[in-house]
């Protein structure tokens, strides 16, 4: 089993496609095994989030981040952890 790692994905986004166009920027943490998963899961959250379809969302970089560096609460919770119950 593959160990779970963090993710620092940033990229721009195209909000308002249909009206006037304009890109706005992004840096997301996701807990992934590899970073191909890393960017498949910020293609949904922001699909989802914000109605993007994936070539509205350019990822500029995926960078492996330790525990130490991460702001977000939410990702630093999920890292303690230490089992999930279905």
């Amino acid at each position: 089993m593959s160990e779970v790692k963090i993710y620092l994905v940033k990229g721009t986004m195209l909000i308002s496609h249909d009206r006037v166009p304009e890109r706005r920027k992004f840096a997301l943490y996701v807990r992934s095994c590899r970073p191909e998963a890393a960017l498949e899961k910020v293609y949904s959250l922001l699909g989802s989030r914000h109605k993007l379809k994936r070539n509205h969302i350019r990822v500029e970089s995926i960078e492996e981040v330790r525990p130490e560096e991460v702001e977000d609460i939410r990702v630093l919770k999920l890292l303690s952890l230490e089992r999930i119950v279905r």
